[in-house]
């Protein structure tokens, strides 16, 4: 049974429904040139960290700089949203991005030093606003979508992020190919890749007009973007977390992000100790990406015909499935790749309807304030979950990081079903 909109027929007007259509293609493409951008870079940010730092520790915290950038910077864009609205915040996301992939292009030709160190710190990490940009873009999928197709609009969006996700990490060949006949330096070429690809992403950000969060509070809003303050975000947050379906959501996005980026990090050590091909292990990961973006409009339609809890519900029994499944899998590389994939589809499902659920459920005045807080929570904890998975690994094995993420998601729920549930009006 289709239910009409609760927040009003004003998302049904043709005028809205034409100016969703073009925010949803603007907003695909976006994500496929940005993906392909920052899968690029990733694909040899690893063995660029390696070459210049010649440090092990110094390359973890290169590594990770693009996490704690992704987190820092959410609540920045999410204000700029505010003020100016969608279209600005996006396309600063992917020009900040595409900044730090051109200094990578600039550190691949740098002999290894502490300036090199330093310059790959700061352009990785300069890269992470791409990935906050990314996430913000679900959000903006759904700022004219009516309640009944809200899961559904905000999963195209995800969806559109496979095709740059599983293209950008293969293009490490043409990369060496373009850098030859730039004269640049073998592994530079992916960041040359990577900088145009970002710069495409904030050209069709750009063409936002109108805007869509703009022309949403004009209908919804006391103020729209521009015209006032909002609530900070901790006194949002802090409200959301006092409302039992808006604290499920927070809980849900955390839990699955830090589970699955725990695991998926030390997924290519635990197989290389069992002897596994850097083919397989590429492999095993591109289809741990496939089952994050891959299946999301069937998320999103579930979650529309069958309500955002019992997808949530759904995506923890995957995950509880996924860590079984990896943990008791010892040398058998098809285990580990079929847990991967589960952990994918299961972080879907948190993501798809953890994302509805959390717009839905909170004032429209905190809103914005909420979302930039949750994708904030979800890097910093996506940041945790990576530093703590290599000493985990070392100190209980593959099985018991698998383990430790079964008990996280355990508390996770404990923490959603206790607490208080003060309601407040949406």
């Amino acid at each position: 049974m289709t239910l009409p909109p609760s927040t009003g027929p004003w998302q049904s007007g043709a005028a809205v429904r034409a100016v969703q259509r073009r925010t949803l293609v603007l907003l695909s493409l976006a994500q496929v040139a940005g993906g392909i951008g920052f899968g690029a870079g990733l694909s040899v940010g690893i063995l660029l960290a390696t070459d210049v730092t010649r440090s092990e520790g110094w390359a973890g915290v290169a590594r990770t700089s693009t996490t704690v950038v992704a987190a820092a910077v959410a609540l920045p864009l999410a204000r700029a949203a505010v003020r100016s609205g969608r279209r600005i915040s996006l396309t600063t996301g992917w020009a900040v991005a595409a900044l730090g992939s051109a200094l990578l292009v600039a550190v691949a030709g740098m002999t290894p030093s502490a300036p090199a160190t330093l310059l790959l710190v700061v352009g990785l990490g300069l890269t992470g606003a791409g990935s906050a940009a990314s996430l913000q873009s679900r959000y903006a999928a759904v700022d004219l979508a009516p309640d009944d197709r809200r899961s559904r609009q905000l999963s195209l969006v995800v969806w559109s992020t496979t095709v740059g996700t599983v293209l950008g990490p293969n293009l490490g060949v043409p990369g060496e190919a373009l850098s030859r006949a730039l004269g640049l330096a073998p592994i530079a070429g992916a960041f040359v890749i990577a900088t145009v690809m970002q710069l495409v992403a904030a050209l069709i950000t750009s063409a936002l007009r109108p805007d869509p969060l703009v022309l949403a509070g004009r209908y919804v809003a006391p103020r729209a973007p521009g015209a006032g303050e909002r609530p900070s975000a901790v006194a949002a947050l802090r409200r959301a977390w006092g409302q039992r379906p808006s604290r499920l959501a927070l809980i849900a996005l955390c839990a699955a992000h830090t589970v699955m980026v725990a695991v998926m990090t030390m997924t290519p050590v635990h197989m290389d100790h069992h002897g596994a091909s850097l083919a397989l292990v590429g492999l095993t990961i591109s289809l741990h990406v496939v089952g994050m973006f891959a299946f999301s409009p069937w998320v999103g339609a579930a979650a529309d015909r069958f309500g955002r809890i019992p997808v949530l519900a759904t995506g923890a029994g995957v995950l509880l499935l996924a860590l079984l499944v990896a943990g008791t899998s010892g040398d058998s590389m098809a285990r580990v790749t079929v847990g991967l994939v589960l952990i994918g589809v299961g972080w879907s499902c948190a993501l798809v309807a953890g994302s509805a659920l959390l717009t839905e459920s909170v004032p429209e005045a905190d809103r914005l304030a909420v979302q930039g807080g949750s994708d904030a929570a979800m890097n910093v904890a996506a940041a945790i979950g990576a530093a703590a998975s290599g000493p985990l690994l070392g100190l209980i094995g593959f099985a018991g990081l698998s383990g430790f993420g079964a008990v996280l998601l355990g508390l996770a729920l404990l923490l959603t079903l206790t607490g208080p549930d003060r309601r407040v009006a949406a």
